[in-house]
Order: C-alpha cells, then structure tokens, then sequence
C-alpha cells in the first residue's frame, strides 16, 4: 500500500501550533466536521478528540502515521468516532512498521469505537491508556493536566503545557468552578459554546453557552477565548456565538472552525 496522505508542513520548532480539524456540536455539517484538534510542537503531534468527519480533515494537514499520540475527553461519537478510520489507516500501513500509537481516555470511553473493528483483522495499532482527573502526565514536550468537568457521560478537560504556554480545552462541559482551574492564565482557552446565551432545561448543567464560555475565561484570566462545538445544525452562528461571549469577555475571541490554525511562539526553553 502506497502513502497518499498530506506530508505535515514543516513547523517552527519554536512554537505551539494548533489546527482546527473540526467544531460543529452533535453531529457534522457539509462544511464542518465534528470536534478534532491537531496540536503540534517540536515536531510531536497530538490529536484532541476525532469526532464525526474530523479524520479526512486531518488528511489535508498530516497522515496518520505522523501522529504521535491521542487524548480523548470523553465517549460521545461527536469527540471520537473518527477514532475508527483514523486506526484502521494506521493498521493498513504496515510497510511503515508503525508502533502502537497511545491512547489516552477516561475508562471505558474508547470500547464503542475499538469495538468496531475485530482485532484479528487491524491487528493492535494502538495502546490504551485511562487517565483520571485530576492527574498529571507528560507527552512527548507537552506537560498534562487533567480536571474532571461535568457533563453527561465522564469528560476530562485537558490543560496542556509546553515551554510556557498553555492550551485549555474543555471537552464538553456544563459551567462549574473546575473551568477556572483548567483555564487560570491560559494562553488558549477552546471552550465548548453550544448555544449562544440561554442553555435548554434538558442540558442545562451538561452544557455552556457562549456566554458561559465568555465568563469563564474572564475569571480564569485568558489570553484569548477560542469558542467551538458550537450547535450549528440548530441555527448557532459563529456571528451570533462571538457577539454573546463578547458580553462577558473583553478579551481576543476567535470562533474555531476547520482548517483555522492558533500559534504561539514558546515563551521558554527547557
């Protein structure tokens, strides 16, 4: 089998980088896949999450032999179905002799997906990892920290850290106190906005809106709010997400979208 995925694009070895794979809350749009997120530094590549579509996004940035390993914040098949054709891919290169690629879940959040493929036929392209909250483990340059958020089924936020600068992701999350733990001083806060100002009675708690999204980052003190799995299939608009956050943040908003692409440049050297 021949490697007819993208090369990466060579990265400035002096920062963080993070690509949009996808953003759209529940399920895809044409346009937009479900939550995925490539973080890169140093030449190591991490993937947040490969919701619905969020794979064939992450073709036109990298193959999957180049990523180096897996964070998943929870089980929904909106944060990990891609999960499925992303190991499968890995399993059909074997003319590269790829290791198992590790993959780091809360327990149990990975059997729906692993389950989809028998193991005598992609053979063991993986390693599995539970993680709980809260903890802290390295991967590759990027320092781990894990706080469990509230939400439907167990989801781990993420804050992720290397020579000085912070990316906080929230997975999905209702608003709770932990999202200013996760998020104090961060450089980058992804946080989940389903919905614009009013979150509905039956997610109320499970999750936030935009407005939420906004008020957390103020009190967390961010440098910049980084607004996804918005509702799109409903009608939530990244024009009508930015404006709501913008009541409760005065800070650098940005919606996150496929193909968007956050850098910093670190701030130290280890």
């Amino acid at each position: 089998m021949s490697v007819t995925t993208a090369e990466p694009a060579a990265a400035d070895p002096r920062e963080v980088r993070l690509t949009v794979l996808g953003s759209a809350g529940a399920v895809p749009t044409r346009a937009e896949p479900c939550s995925g997120y490539l973080l890169e530094c140093a030449g190591y590549r991490l993937i947040l999450d490969l919701g619905y579509a969020a794979y064939p996004a992450l073709l036109r940035h990298c193959g999957p032999e180049h990523i180096d390993a897996v964070l998943i914040s929870h089980r929904h098949p909106d944060h990990v179905a891609d999960l499925s054709p992303f190991l499968r891919a890995r399993a059909f290169l074997r003319e590269l002799n790829l290791p198992p690629v590790p993959l780091h879940a809360p327990p149990e959040a990975l059997d729906p997906v692993l389950g989809l493929d028998r193991p005598d036929f992609i053979g063991d392209p993986y390693t599995v990892h539970a993680i709980e909250a809260p903890n802290t483990f390295h991967l590759g340059p990027f320092q781990v920290d894990t706080v469990e958020l509230p939400h439907y089924e167990p989801n781990i936020g993420f804050r992720i850290s290397t020579g000085g600068i912070t990316v906080a992701y929230t997975g999905d999350s209702g608003p709770a106190e932990q999202l200013v733990a996760l998020a104090e001083n961060a450089d980058l806060f992804l946080a989940q906005a389903m919905y614009t100002t009013e979150v509905p009675e039956r997610d109320r708690g499970n999750m936030c809106s935009a407005v939420d999204a906004g008020r957390f980052a103020t009190r967390a003190g961010v440098d910049e709010l980084m607004l996804t799995h918005l509702y799109l299939m409903r009608g939530v608009t990244p024009e009508a997400a930015k404006a709501a956050a913008r009541t409760t943040y005065r800070g650098p908003i940005t919606v996150a979208r496929t193909g968007l692409v956050w850098s910093r440049r670190i701030k130290q050297t280890t």
